[in-house]
């Protein structure tokens, strides 16, 4: 028995002939044969999720109109349930529900995670549904001491997810990423203040 390859997600019949049409569909049919996107949370996207403390949802409603929003919070917040599944807590905002409206008409649904620093993104699609009163899922989901309560959960099935290409990203890096570069400056800075300050003691410069 043959299945469809999990990249056809994406790669609809339309997108196929655009791609014959423009010269690339016979790189991504061997790409296909010889290692198609997979379907499973393997611990290499685990491991990245781990480190994600920003994301970005996309959905769109019975009309297809997308919407995106991002999603942030500590670190690995966006939390692995098994090997299909993602979830993570759906905190107070604005109030305008674009996302929860969308999903009740319309399940499908795209992550798209970025790794500034390191020039790295995944592309994952899949299905979303909201989850409402389900206490214990959302102690799975909520970081200790996080200064917010959820209201529900977002669970994410995953159908499809695939590494692209560093082209084009402009490295950006996070308060957290840069701070032991400023801890370190800070102290050479310091260093050499007093080394000044020893300087002017020894030669009498006041």
């Amino acid at each position: 028995m043959t299945h469809d390859p999990v990249s056809d997600i994406a790669f609809t019949p339309t997108v196929k002939a655009a791609q014959t049409q423009r010269g690339s569909r016979d790189g991504y049919a061997k790409m296909v044969e010889e290692r198609d996107w997979s379907d499973r949370i393997t611990d290499d996207l685990a491991g990245f999720l781990a480190e994600r403390d920003s994301i970005y949802l996309a959905t769109s409603n019975a009309a297809g109109q997308p919407y995106i929003q991002h999603r942030g919070g500590p670190a690995g917040f966006l939390k692995v349930l098994d090997a299909h599944r993602l979830a993570f807590a759906d905190f107070g905002g604005n109030k305008q529900y674009v996302t929860l409206g969308n999903l009740t008409d319309n399940p499908k649904a795209f992550i798209f995670l970025m790794d500034y620093a390191n020039r790295r993104r995944i592309k994952v699609w899949g299905r979303a549904e909201v989850v409402e009163g389900d206490a214990k899922l959302l102690a799975r989901l909520v970081e200790p001491g996080y200064p917010a309560a959820p209201e529900r959960a977002i669970v994410f099935t995953v159908e499809a997810w695939d590494v692209n290409c560093p082209q084009h990203i402009q490295p950006r890096f996070s308060e957290a990423q840069l701070a032991p570069l400023v801890d370190s400056l800070h102290a050479r800075i310091a260093e050499l203040e007093a080394e000044n300050r020893d300087l002017k003691a020894a030669t009498g410069d006041a």
